[in-house]
């Protein structure tokens, strides 16, 4: 398997303040496992960084720098988006082809916008997905707490099949990558 790790918009203003999402520090750490494992591999790492023009995670402010904690490489890929789709509006597809890549491992933030857009999107451009289960978070809603959501999240993506390829939630811990 040609695996790249998408580690999605776990960015400083999203872990940070009344709205952070549930658990970050933890999330941080299993994210930071799975990324080191993936590079003693020599499997890419790509940070997804969400971005507006104005407001909040407005590009260059404090708030749209990647989390503290993070662990990242100077040969790490950095890729800007300005959706909930890592793909729409970037070079993101080009860059997975052309790497000749056949597996995506997503991990990051918030569960139900960005990582279930851009695994949906993954998915429907061929590529399968591992879901790393407990490397995603989310701040909850209205309706339905933080660990709700995640846990709808790796139920819901894992049972979409019309697209082909599948999304498998995969534990940090049992994630292994090929060297």
């Amino acid at each position: 398997m040609k695996a790249v790790v998408l580690v999605i918009d776990v960015q400083q203003g999203l872990c940070e303040g009344e709205g952070a999402a549930f658990e970050c520090p933890e999330t941080i750490g299993r994210i930071n496992r799975v990324t080191g494992k993936a590079r003693l591999a020599g499997v890419p790492v790509i940070f997804v960084q969400h971005e507006s023009a104005v407001g909040y995670l407005e590009r260059g402010t404090p708030a749209w720098q990647l989390a503290d904690g993070l662990e990242v490489k100077p040969d790490d890929i950095k890729v800007r988006k300005t959706t909930p789709d890592a793909f729409l509006g970037t070079q993101l597809e080009e860059w997975l082809r052309n790497a000749g890549t056949q597996t995506l491992v997503i991990c990051g933030m918030h569960s139900e916008f960005c990582i279930d857009t851009t695994t949906r999107r993954a998915l429907a451009l061929g590529f399968p997905v591992v879901l790393v289960s407990d490397g995603h978070t989310s701040a909850g809603n209205d309706a339905i707490s933080a660990r709700q959501v995640i846990a709808h999240e790796n139920a819901t993506l894992s049972n979409i099949s019309s697209f082909g390829p599948r999304a498998v939630p995969v534990h940090s811990d049992a994630i292994e990558f090929e060297a």
